[in-house]
């Protein structure tokens, strides 16, 4: 056993420095009204002496924890086998390491794990929170509201719509307004795969769709569906079945699909994991791709695209950058103040914001 070993105190770098406790606690803690040639005095004393300030005591003064909770509504099993949370924790990790921020991961098994959650928040842990990966059902968002945490949400929220005629964002039923998000051109990205399949001259174009509890998956599906109108007068409700955005749902949904249309002749797949499962079923049922069915998948996550083969034509969203822009709009709303200013003026019918990263077919072997 070790002997604990005495840490230096805010008096003795006042006495290095030559200057009061209260100089030096006004410079630890990045107060103002302390001369330069002070404060460099100060940020001496500290270096030498190796100083690490009580986070406890800093956070009494500055009201900051220098902690961000990432909270995934996964259970941890799928959060460790889907790189798609790798990446995105990924650009949440290096902002907020860029910031001097802590990351607190917190992750939800069943509805128990949301009431620990929700009452860890509530405490006073953390300074915000960003949450994805949300379902519809998933009480997370409320539960949240509740506990009065800034708060950035990755993916459209279910209660977020977009109007059509002039592609505003207003919320559903008065409820949850004034949140801020942000997420990817889903269905743009699903508009861009379909048109470049039946630019092939591919006329049975199926999907795979993700999990429809997920706005996500929804997004990708009307964008489907709306090219498929669009260019062939109605889409075949038998050329869509649902998925779940992992392998071993591709791999049901492939065969499900080739049991109910043996003609189909391409696959826009939800997700890159999705695509992998169903490019094992097609090579075990003996179709040649692309020469038979051309597939396309969303995400172009490097983990699984080196995997497949052929090499894969997908829909690249840029996922760590997603996570880094998250991460960067609730550090700077906490800076200023925003997220406590929607929170309180939510009830007034605040839109919500959302940021929408563009998206890019990135064409390979597949299709």
């Amino acid at each position: 056993m070790t002997e604990a070993v005495s840490r230096p105190t805010l008096e003795a770098v006042a006495e290095r420095a030559g200057v009061s406790r209260a100089t030096v606690s006004r410079v630890v803690n990045g107060g103002d009204g302390v001369r330069e040639p002070l404060a460099e005095r100060v940020r001496r004393a500290v270096e030498e002496l190796g100083y690490v300030p009580n986070q406890a005591a800093r956070s009494l003064v500055t009201r900051r924890h220098d902690a961000v909770a990432v909270v995934i509504a996964e259970p941890e099993t799928r959060v460790f086998a889907d790189p798609f949370f790798a990446l995105q924790l990924r650009g949440i990790s290096k902002e907020l390491t860029a910031h001097d921020n802590q990351l607190v991961l917190l992750l939800t098994e069943g509805r128990a794990d949301h009431t620990r959650v929700a009452r860890y928040l509530a405490g006073g842990h953390v300074d915000g929170a960003l949450v994805f990966s949300l379902h519809l059902d998933d009480p997370l968002p409320g539960l949240i509201r509740d506990a009065g945490v800034p708060t950035v949400f990755g993916g459209r929220p279910h209660w977020d719509e977009v109007t059509p005629a002039t592609g505003s964002a207003r919320a559903r039923a008065g409820e949850n307004q004034g949140v801020v998000y942000v997420d990817c051109d889903n269905r743009g990205g699903a508009r861009a795969a379909v048109r470049h399949l039946l630019d092939l001259g591919r006329r049975r174009v199926a999907h795979i769709t993700g999990a429809l509890d997920q706005t996500s998956a929804v997004d990708r599906l009307d964008g489907y569906r709306e090219v498929m109108a669009d260019a062939l007068g109605a889409s075949d409700p038998r050329l869509v079945v649902e998925s779940d955005f992992t392998p071993s749902g591709g791999e049901r949904a492939m065969r499900e699909l080739l049991d109910r249309c043996p003609d189909v002749d391409a696959v826009f797949a939800a997700n890159d994991l999705t695509a992998l499962g169903a490019l094992r079923v097609l090579r075990e049922r003996g179709r040649c791709v692309p020469e038979d069915v051309a597939v396309v998948g969303f995400d172009d996550m490097v983990p699984v695209t080196e995997q497949t083969d052929p090499p894969l034509t997908t829909v690249r969203q840029d996922i760590e950058e997603m996570g880094r822009l998250m991460a960067r709009l609730l550090l700077q709303g906490l800076a200023d103040g925003r997220h406590r200013e929607r929170a309180t003026t939510a009830a007034q019918g605040t839109p919500a914001t959302g940021v929408i990263l563009p998206t890019t077919l990135i064409r390979r072997a597949s299709a």
